[in-house]
């Protein structure tokens, strides 16, 4: 998948939350998201 450019608007996606209940993006339209991102552990990056 190739990097999305400052700005752009995400690709539509569905994860489970802390509680294991799915979310959609598009669930979240309008509110204030945050998403972090790490790298997976022992991995470079």
């Amino acid at each position: 998948m190739p990097m999305l450019e400052v700005g752009a608007l995400a690709p539509p996606f569905e994860l489970p939350n802390q509680d294991g209940l799915m979310v959609r993006l598009e669930d979240l339209r309008g509110k204030r998201v945050v998403f972090w991102f790490y790298p997976r552990a022992d991995t470079p990056g």
